[in-house]
């Protein structure tokens, strides 16, 4: 299949290699039965799973591009920066991943203190049942241990509660640079695209800022359409995209059956006036046979 301007594609997913619940296999499948056309996993900080969710999609009659989603940090907050259709086997970029995991284990721990402080006993070893990559152990495996044991109803009111700056269990943690993490991404053949842009709590001049670094240092997309943008907040990033002269992107940022708002293929279209990033990336889809 050719990409086109409308194609259902999903470019924003989490399998249980980071933080997401079901296999790469199983999210292949999900993704094809939702009428999925072009798709991409897109774990934390880390592509062990590329080879195995390339190969279910392919198997499945369904086109692929590489992804990652890295964890960046940008005036004193967490921005992630979605990378796709880059080269899975490039050691640089495999080696600034390993280099933005570093650090996660010791950071759960101190978070398992201040819960602890807060009389939530157990925290780390419950998260860990999880987590299926001890390496990238995170919030939201956390999160999932405060439903389990009844502290929360779920994980939208753990994250109300705790694990948030200010609140118990939140410790901030030194990513990899804007600059760093855009540049593992091109120099392995990829895209670097601004994921959720709506999510931060930037001013007007610290987005500006951010627009206008990443594409400097050779950032190419924005998440335009995505599962945690509202309609009002689409528009607006299309805007954005035609200002900065960006590429557009869509995922639905997937975990999980029970926890996301918006499943595996049901975005809203892109607006017309933009240019798809698969448009950009045509020559490194990988097309089922």
């Amino acid at each position: 299949m050719q990409p086109s301007s409308w194609m259902n594609a999903d470019l924003h997913c989490h399998s249980c290699v980071s933080d997401g619940t079901l296999t790469p296999e199983a999210l292949a499948q999900r993704a094809k039965e939702r009428g999925v056309e072009l798709w991409a996993l897109t774990d934390h900080d880390e592509i062990g799973g590329q080879q195995r969710a390339q190969e279910a999609a392919l198997a499945l009659g369904l086109a692929y591009l590489t992804g990652t989603e890295i964890s960046v940090s940008f005036c004193g907050q967490t921005v992630h920066i979605v990378g796709l259709g880059f080269d899975a086997d490039n050691a640089a970029l495999a080696q600034g991943l390993a280099a933005t995991r570093g650090g996660r284990r010791e950071r759960a721990m101190e978070m398992a203190e201040s819960l602890a402080q807060a009389g939530i006993r157990g925290s780390f070893e419950g998260a860990l049942k999880y987590v299926g990559n001890p390496e990238l152990i995170s919030r939201t495996h956390f999160a999932r241990y405060l439903v389990e044991t009844g502290a929360c109803a779920d994980t939208s009111e753990v994250f109300r509660r705790f694990l948030t700056e200010g609140k118990p269990g939140f410790v901030p943690h030194r990513w990899a640079s804007l600059r760093d993490a855009v540049r593992w991404i091109d120099d392995a053949g990829g895209m670097a695209v601004i994921a959720h842009p709506a999510r931060y709590r930037f001013t007007a001049n610290e987005e500006h800022a951010l627009f206008s670094e990443f594409k400097a240092h050779g950032g190419r997309g924005v998440e335009v359409v995505t599962g945690s943008h509202s309609a009002a907040e689409a528009l607006r990033y299309a805007e954005v995209a035609q200002e900065y002269g960006l590429a557009a992107s869509r995922g639905s940022d997937f975990h999980s059956p029970d926890e996301s708002h918006t499943d595996l293929g049901a975005l809203p279209e892109l607006p017309s006036q933009l240019t798809p990033v698969w448009e950009l990336l045509k020559n490194r889809i990988q097309q089922p046979r």
